[in-house]
């Protein structure tokens, strides 16, 4: 394996961590928002901009996991 490779293989794990750091994020603070958007009583339609924000990160978080997984079977040869 050349430095070049492990220099790839450095990033796809960094960008992989990222990945991983923004699913469990969004689910914590989706969560958290649906308490308290409970508690509190905010309508509806809030409810929805907290699940639709969420979508949004976890469609980036698609995208990325495609994109690590193509790099990597590219490495791979």
């Amino acid at each position: 394996m050349t430095r070049a490779d492990t220099r790839q293989h450095e990033r796809l794990a960094r960008r992989g961590r990222i990945v991983a750091l923004v699913i469990a994020g969004t689910m914590l603070v989706w969560l958290a928002a649906q308490w308290i958007g409970q508690s509190v009583g905010l309508p509806g339609r809030y409810a929805f901009l907290f699940d639709f924000a969420a979508i949004a990160a976890l469609i980036w978080a698609l995208v990325n996991i495609y994109q690590i997984w193509r790099a990597r079977r590219t490495l791979q040869g």
